[in-house]
């Protein structure tokens, strides 16, 4: 599983390829703007209610989002 500040990095990455600011993410997803500044400056993961709600909206897996694999179309069937 990706460290807290991994995981942001991922969401960052993600929300860049798919062309949309992380901000604007945050704020469809109706979350702080500061949920992924805080995950990588203080170290925690965000909630399970967030990390289910960005893996929606980025279309990937939530195993994919955290780590636990590097697929991200697993969630795919």
């Amino acid at each position: 599983m990706l460290s807290p500040q991994e995981v942001a990095e991922r969401i960052k990455v993600l929300a860049k390829d798919r062309k949309v600011s992380v901000a604007q993410m945050l704020k469809e997803c109706e979350f702080s703007k500061d949920l992924i500044s805080t995950t990588q400056n203080k170290g925690y993961y965000p909630r399970l209610e967030a990390i289910v709600k960005i893996a929606d909206y980025l279309n990937v897996s939530i195993d994919y989002l955290v780590g636990r694999t590097d697929n991200p179309d697993s969630h795919k069937v």
